[in-house]
């Protein structure tokens, strides 16, 4: 559970949280924090952050906007285990026309050891038809009171996938009350929750379940996932969750996924994820073994 400490409003520092990670269910197969936390204590920092600078949730219900994340790209640099105390500090980076992109850093505390960083692109919007409008230049000063940055943070496209094999993989899920927010929408980090459960159903279907992979001695760590919300999942959505591999290399790969609401086909999500396969022991990179590959290959996207 996050814990958020007074923020300063310097634009370096935007907000500071804390968070004790005394956490059993929220562990991964590994004995990890499970990726989908971060997601989590990323949406509590900015949170914090804004409401440092006066803009709480009572405050947007009474200016009748609101703030939506359209892009996500975290970057996992080292593991975090039970009992570690990590601190997350996010700022702003711009304000363009309705966009704003904010960026994070996740620091183990005994250590001052650098363990994930992240960025999300949110979209200011109106309450009430969720289209996009301009950011109040009030707001803009409230964030930089110093003034703004004259240059904005670069974008790049998100990636487009190669085209999808033969056998590409789906699994299906129905939106549960306990997925969605206050709008009653998916929550931004459920999305990685549906996406790790193909993930690990793919292995199973192939051949290679959790457990298979520990005897023999490795296992496949998420070292980054981008992802993008284009249209929103609801309560009673059925989803179609969709994956395969591309680009294999000597001990990465990655993994694409869509997200696609089965009533209509609409693609509600796409993500691009990178792997890398470790010596479970050492924690090492390891060339990805060759009978893995060969049991994957109807998934796995010719290069």
């Amino acid at each position: 559970m996050l814990r958020n400490k007074n923020a300063p409003h310097d634009r370096s520092e935007a907000a500071t949280g804390w968070g004790c990670l005394s956490y059993v269910k929220e562990k991964s197969n590994y004995g990890h924090l499970n990726n989908t936390n971060y997601l989590r204590w990323m949406q509590e920092a900015a949170f914090a952050a804004s409401s440092a600078v006066g803009y709480d949730f009572t405050r947007y219900d009474e200016i009748g906007h609101l703030w939506l994340v359209r892009e996500s790209d975290i970057e996992y640099l080292a593991p975090l285990a039970h009992g570690d105390e990590v601190q997350v500090k996010t700022w702003v980076m711009d304000f363009r026309r309705f966009l704003s992109r904010r960026a994070y850093e996740f620091t183990l505390t005994r250590t001052a050891q650098l363990v994930a960083r992240a960025s999300t692109d949110w979209a200011y919007v109106s309450a009430e038809s969720l289209r996009p409008a301009a950011i109040p230049e009030a707001m803009r000063q409230a964030f930089f009171p110093e003034g703004a940055p004259q240059e904005a943070a670069r974008r790049d496209r998100f990636p487009a996938p190669p085209p999808p094999p033969v056998g590409v993989f789906s699994i299906r899920k129905r939106v549960e009350w306990r997925d969605i927010d206050s709008l009653w929408h998916v929550n931004n980090a459920m999305y990685l929750a549906y996406i790790e459960d193909a993930a690990i159903q793919v292995s199973e279907a192939h051949g290679w379940p959790m457990q298979r992979m520990k005897e023999e001695g490795f296992g496949i760590l998420a070292r980054r996932h981008r992802i993008e919300y284009r249209q929103p999942a609801q309560i009673g959505d059925e989803l179609e969750v969709s994956t395969w591999f591309s680009d294999a290399q000597r001990s990465t790969a990655f993994r694409h996924y869509g997200i696609c609401r089965v009533s209509d086909g609409e693609l509600l999500v796409r993500a691009r994820s990178l792997y890398v396969w470790v010596d479970l022991k050492t924690g090492r990179p390891i060339r990805i073994p060759q009978r893995f590959l060969d049991d994957f290959g109807d998934n796995l996207a010719p290069s």
